[in-house]
């Protein structure tokens, strides 16, 4: 298992996994570890008050299992188009009609699910906190096969032609046979000690996959065998201490056409060319929630819960704004002529993607929403840390 420490990073609290740094280190900081002077992190924003301009009605909902303790698990749902498939960390997993909300089939693989699910319509493919990958038919939700890797798998698996690839916290990108689960091929990343909790999922581009990894690099990889396509340091590490030097790529790489866009967790958001890895324009935005874009915008979940939009073509800020600090929102999600996050307290926001300005505000759960919801046709899907599951359709009001 990988020995370096790990932060939860969120904007209620920051929390050490495994050890506590040493005195030392949070000396040389001037500061406290959480950001303030007097070791408490700062308090959430109160919501405010609105005139709402959409109506969104709930489709659907259904539960998925227990509740998740704050982890800060990977646990999303996916999509063949026609299917939901989520899973929750008890360790079942659950196919649904993706508008009728019926499930299909319930597995129960009894594994402390954390990462997935991932789908391509043919095989489901899920990552465990104790390093396991595990793949279920689609079609009847019946186990296929699982394997041991070395270490946890805190983001979904990704599925290309023959594969399933999964990115562990120890720096690793493992490339399995998605026949029987046997490794074809992997590579590795040298790791620092202390990195924040999370990982990005791989992401399949034509014949390479491209992930972010935790000591600052991109890099992308040949299918067939693992080989370097390109390999591009974007934030290095930097600061008198370690804490100051995190320089973690946590949230996914959102791929768009022939550009790749990127977020650090304390440094820059970057669009960088598929094709070399050469960056493009870069901007002064940090975070680990993620990225979502729409025909002309990026949208971004910053560090401390602010919600930004940059023109895709440039990098300019479009807008920001702090009506969700610290929140510790989901990465974004656009959806039809809104941008979407979840908070910790169980709401969904919306906001005029053009101008920022609220639109609507829902209370999916009483329990925190950790990943970007999901679009499928004209639905929004959302899953909380409480296990439940539900669609959303948007009406505009007249």
């Amino acid at each position: 298992m990988h020995s370096g420490l790990r932060l939860f990073s969120g904007g209620l609290r920051t929390l050490l996994f495994g050890a506590l740094l040493t005195a030392g280190a949070m000396s040389n900081t001037g500061c406290s570890l959480f950001g303030g002077d007097d070791d408490e992190p700062d308090a959430p924003v109160e919501l405010p008050d609105f005139k709402s301009t959409l109506k969104i009605k709930k489709v659907w909902s259904a539960g998925l299992g227990d509740e998740t303790e704050f982890l800060r698990l990977a646990l999303a749902p996916a999509s063949d188009g026609s299917r939901i498939f989520a899973a929750a960390n008890d360790g079942r997993v659950s196919a649904f009609d993706a508008l009728k909300g019926k499930r299909l089939w319930l597995s129960k693989t009894e594994l402390p699910l954390s990462g997935g699910p991932a789908t391509d319509g043919k095989v489901v493919a899920l990552g465990t906190s104790n390093g396991e990958v595990i793949t279920i038919d689609a079609d009847d939700g019946k186990e296929l096969w699982r394997k041991s890797l070395s270490s946890e798998v805190l983001a979904a698996p990704a599925l290309a032609p023959g594969l399933v690839l999964v990115r562990t916290v120890d720096g690793k990108l493992t490339a399995l046979d998605v026949a029987d689960g046997t490794q074809r091929w992997f590579v590795q990343q040298n790791m620092p000690r202390l990195t924040v909790r999370g990982t990005g999922s791989p992401v399949v581009v034509g014949n390479v996959v491209v992930c972010g990894f935790d000591n600052g690099k991109l890099a992308a990889y040949e299918l067939s065998d693992g080989t370097p396509a390109w390999d591009t340091l974007l934030d290095p590490p930097a600061g008198r201490n370690e804490i100051e030097r995190l320089a973690d790529i946590n949230a996914t790489v959102l791929s768009v056409g022939e550009d790749i866009y990127v977020l650090g967790y304390r440094g820059q958001t970057t669009a960088v060319a598929l094709e070399s890895g050469q960056s493009l324009w870069s901007q002064d935005v940090a975070g680990y929630g993620g990225l979502a874009t729409d025909l002309e915008n990026v949208y971004i979940s910053g560090t401390g819960s602010q919600l930004y939009a940059l023109l895709r073509q440039t990098g300019s800020e479009l807008w920001k704004h702090e009506l969700l600090k610290n929140r510790d929102i989901t990465g974004p999600t656009a959806w039809q002529n809104s941008v979407v996050v979840g908070d910790f307290e169980g709401y969904l926001h919306f906001f005029d993607a053009a101008t920022g300005k609220p639109q609507a505000r829902v209370r999916f759960d009483s329990s925190r929403v950790t990943s970007a919801p999901l679009v499928v046709n004209d639905l929004l899907y959302v899953q909380s840390d409480g296990g439940k599951l539900a669609a959303f359709r948007q009406v505009v009001k007249q």
